[in-house]
């Protein structure tokens, strides 16, 4: 701990100043924030003479984005195929995108698309794990794989003072019943994300009545609340109060100090750093861009997330998954079967909404611009993954439904080959028709940026060993 974070005078002026315990200054009741800190003493160090990126900006969109009404038009299929949207071409020659995405048809030649990705489950919670560890899970084991920013943090641990995996907000609980799926696993709760949005108020977001058409501009608060003060407290008054508590405790650890005691330990003096860094808390102060970034990336939620996960990664973060689909105002806005509950309108009227397609369209392509005007574009790769497609068939309800069988997303920065598409789909964009890709393959290809060995070894918290991956190669052609 820096001298900035560690305290100097065991005294305090005014009487006896009750001392903060943990939950004093993990407010939400949790060790998440604290323990996203420290990193495991079992974990492999990262490969930095392979490392082709520094950081990974994990662009999640839970839910299963529509392929087909997004990078994989088929402007000759029928309607019911390609539904009421036109597609529009990209800097890229013959390759189109559907009108949904002006901004990053603009700048295809910054990306690589992958349109083959393909794996074999429809259902919402196997394939969303898939995703987010690169390992496929039955039910049982829904929560026990760790995500690929909990290795991440495990093997490279904390950066600047930032934890080594952050989620933003990290909200998402798909259901029903919600679960949170963003977990540490068999690597330990240490290693889920520090969620900037906390424990969401409303975790299941199919309950509940959707306004017809929500507003797409919303200034969204992303301070993570663990960073704020309580009513009166300084940061001055904050490390007194630490520096009294060591003195009080010293003897006590000296006397039974164990190993989980000492984690704990640990824990709370990582999160005494997050709350006195001012380094550490500006970067999570969005307030603090221009207008015209802001703008650039759109007053939306996406836009607001994307932009704070820029600051993150300037400032050091090494893994920050943006986490955008399941909403309390929204809805589960991906996954558009139209089902009378969920109160959309045609999946073609849907995808045209600004917090809909249009809205990632703007804040990813600004992302992506804003990184390459800054020097950062080279050393972050940035990933956009959603856990399926959808289908190529538009429903009687006017929707489409899951479908793990095809879908689309893109790499850029990190050492990527940019302006390709990797992969095709057939007349219907319902099957691959090159080689497919699945989740372990994304996750491979990120572990192989950043300089993680995907078959290597990590260690469980009972000290069993675990392959970083179990199966999954890197996407050919996919770096230069």
């Amino acid at each position: 701990m820096s001298a900035e974070t560690s305290a100097s005078s065991a005294s305090a002026s005014g009487g006896f100043v009750p001392l903060p315990g943990r939950r004093d200054v993990l407010r939400v009741g949790s060790l998440t924030l604290a323990a996203a800190l420290w990193p495991g003493s079992n974990g492999r160090a990262a490969n930095a003479a392979t490392a082709k990126a520094k950081s990974v900006i994990y662009l999640w969109m839970g839910g299963g984005v529509t392929h087909i009404d997004s990078f994989d038009p088929k402007p000759e299929a029928p309607e019911e195929i390609r539904g009421t949207l036109t597609a529009i071409d990209t800097r890229l020659p013959g390759v189109q995108f559907c009108e949904t995405m002006p901004h990053l048809a603009h700048i295809a030649d910054r990306l690589a698309v992958v349109r083959s990705f393909s794996h074999d489950s429809n259902d919402h919670l196997l394939s969303q794990v898939y995703t987010l560890s690169g390992r496929k899970v039955t039910q049982a084991q829904l929560f026990t794989e760790p995500n690929i920013g909990a290795v991440v943090s495990h093997v490279s641990g904390p950066r600047n003072g930032l934890p080594g995996y952050i989620a933003v907000p990290g909200i998402t609980r798909p259901g029903p019943p919600p679960h949170n799926l963003f977990v540490g696993g068999w690597l330990g709760n240490q290693y889920g994300p520090f969620a900037v949005g906390g424990q969401p108020e409303q975790p299941d977001f199919t309950q509940g009545p959707m306004l017809p058409d929500p507003a797409s501009q919303v200034d969204e608060d992303l301070n993570p609340r663990e960073l704020r003060f309580p009513h009166g407290l300084s940061i001055g008054r904050l490390r007194r109060r630490q520096s009294l508590r060591e003195s009080l405790e010293r003897g006590v650890l000296d006397a039974e100090r164990s190993g989980v005691l000492a984690g704990l330990e640990g824990q709370y003096d990582g999160a005494l750093h997050l709350l006195t860094s001012p380094a550490v808390r500006a970067a999570f102060d969005v307030s603090q861009e221009s207008d015209g970034t802001r703008d650039e990336y759109g007053r939306t939620k996406i836009g607001g997330r994307c932009l704070l996960a820029r600051r993150l990664v300037e400032a050091g973060a090494r893994f920050v998954m943006v986490d955008y689909g399941y909403d309390p105002d929204y809805g589960n806005l991906w996954d558009q079967h139209n089902a009378p509950s969920q109160n959309f309108p045609h999946v073609s009227k849907m995808c045209l909404r600004g917090y809909h397609l249009p809205g990632i369209d703007q804040a990813f392509a600004a992302l992506i611009g804003d990184l390459e005007r800054r020097g950062l574009l080279e050393s972050t790769l940035v990933v956009f993954l959603t856990e399926f497609g959808r289908t190529p068939k538009i429903n009687s309800n006017g929707g489409r439904d899951h479908w793990g069988a095809c879908g689309s997303l893109f790499f850029t920065g990190g050492g990527v080959r940019a302006g390709q598409v990797i992969g095709a789909s057939d007349a219907q964009a319902a099957y691959p028709v090159t080689r497919s890709y699945t989740p372990a393959d994304v996750a491979a290809s990120i572990y192989h940026a950043i300089g993680i060995e995907a078959d290597g070894r990590l260690y469980d918290r009972q000290n069993r060993p675990h392959p970083v991956l179990d199966h999954g190669r890197v996407i050919d052609g996919l770096f230069a």
